[in-house]
């Protein structure tokens, strides 16, 4: 069962506590940034025709579904409870941004290549995630780092979601 976490309560529990060897929240997130620019790579480069860029299309979709989901269960509500409330512009953008992203998602996903505009929305996709990626790691994380979370404690609990997540798709 997926925990939940958010407000300021959460900002008690999750300080920093103890140095961990596991992978933290902002090096796992940053991870799969670049899981899935690689994937855009690939499908840029695809050449052997519709069945090698669907596979590569599938594999987008899984993983930005899946990141998305452990960004809105789990690290956006404990970065929106340990980061002051200027910051929220930054928070709130970053949702908007998922939306546009998870829309393109979806219909990717009931797409076909060949069908009309499956290429163009591919390369907007890539480009919306490209952005979203920019801010959060030059502007969303470096805040997040100065806040009291405890990152090794909360990348472990992105880690276990994500894991739950992968074997559901």
């Amino acid at each position: 069962m997926p925990l939940s976490v958010g407000g300021s309560q959460n900002k008690q529990t999750r300080t920093k506590t103890r140095p961990g060897k596991q992978q933290n929240a902002i090096d796992l997130l940053k991870s799969d940034h670049q899981e899935v620019n690689k994937l855009f790579g690939q499908f840029e480069k695809s050449t052997d025709g519709s069945a090698q860029k669907a596979d590569i299309v599938e594999k987008i979709c899984k993983a930005l579904k899946v990141h998305a989901e452990i960004e809105e269960e789990i690290f956006y509500p404990a970065a929106r409870g340990a980061l002051e409330e200027d910051d929220e512009v930054v928070m709130d953008e970053a949702e908007v941004e998922h939306s546009s992203i998870k829309s393109l998602v979806e219909q990717l996903e009931d797409a076909h290549p060949g069908d009309e505009l499956f290429d163009a929305k591919v390369k907007v996709l890539c480009e919306y995630v490209t952005h979203h990626v920019k801010e959060e790691e030059g502007q969303m994380f470096p805040k997040v780092k100065k806040t009291d979370l405890d990152l090794d404690d909360l990348g472990q609990e992105l880690a276990a979601r994500k894991a739950e997540l992968m074997a559901e798709q």
